[in-house]
């Protein structure tokens, strides 16, 4: 009862899995970690069983009952939770006129809006306390924008402002809130990335308009993700490291892009960053209708 609680969505694979890891080696908390019901299974397949030290849950967080059953559980046996870690997340690889309403919403609803309303409901508890973290794994995406990225950036977008607003607002009961923002991760996630109908149908045919975008950004994403040195446990351990410091800045860079990134937008000029992009975007010069 004296543990600090920490609650990590989408912990069965990818960066939430090496977060679990990492907390778990230290053995001072009380880590509750989930997944998707489906994905419940993944947790033994990692080594990963209920004792003591954590609790495995099923989690949807686009379900309004399962974010409300979870809390109160947390809230009735250990107090609430005192860390939160939104990691659960999705992207969707599409160009803004392939996505349709639905998928617009289903990104949102994903990345941005179940994520703040988990926090709404760990906020009571930790008010209460007067103490708490609230970490939200966001993306260089929340910073920048790529093409075929669009709704995923925006989601990003989304979630970046809300916490800043957050940092200002729980400041007064000593809640600390902070992004983490990833870059390229070494990792097979753009394996996992999804497309919507559009993207998937202009991604198959040749002579689609945006066929080349889809060709050129993919096998890009690809190469830099298998040649960049940093990985999920890299960014894992940027998230440890919020965990245990008394006073975390509200963004935190997962990885040296992310570094690169950050300083380009605040020292050049928006005009001459943008055109430095646009030019070292993959064979630029393919893109756009198919000549005849």
């Amino acid at each position: 009862m004296n543990r600090q609680v920490i609650l990590v969505t989408g912990a069965s694979a990818g960066l939430g899995l090496e977060i679990a890891k990492r907390v778990i080696s230290t053995d001072r908390f009380l880590i509750v970690l989930t997944a998707r019901p489906n994905s419940m299974n993944r947790f033994a397949s990692s080594g990963i069983t209920e004792d003591k030290n954590i609790l495995l849950r099923p989690l949807d967080i686009t379900s309004a009952d399962m974010r409300r059953e979870l809390i109160a559980e947390l809230d009735e046996k250990y107090g609430g939770v005192d860390v939160l870690i939104n990691n659960a997340g999705f992207t969707f690889r599409a160009v803004v006129e392939d996505v349709a309403e639905e998928d617009r919403l289903l990104q949102m609803n994903t990345n941005f809006r179940s994520p703040m309303e988990l926090i709404r409901l760990c906020l009571p508890s930790m008010r209460n306390k007067r103490k708490g973290k609230i970490i939200n794994i966001s993306s260089v995406g929340g910073q920048m924008a790529m093409p075929t990225m669009a709704v995923y950036s925006a989601s990003k977008h989304a979630l970046e402002g809300a916490t800043e607003s957050l940092w200002y607002e729980l400041r007064p009961w000593n809640i600390k809130v902070t992004l983490i923002q990833p870059g390229f991760i070494n990792s097979k996630g753009f394996e996992k990335v999804r497309r919507t109908d559009l993207s998937q149908a202009s991604t198959e045919e040749v002579n689609s308009s945006y066929h080349q975008h889809y060709k050129n950004m993919e096998d890009f994403i690809e190469r830099v993700m298998k040649l960049t040195p940093s990985t999920s446990g890299t960014v894992a351990n940027k998230v440890l490291k919020v965990i245990q410091a008394k006073n975390p800045p509200l963004r935190v860079a997962g990885t040296w892009d992310a570094v690169l990134f950050k300083l380009m937008r605040r020292f050049i000029p928006q005009r001459i960053y943008h055109g430095i992009l646009y030019n070292f975007l993959p064979n630029v010069h393919k893109w756009g209708p198919v000549k005849k």
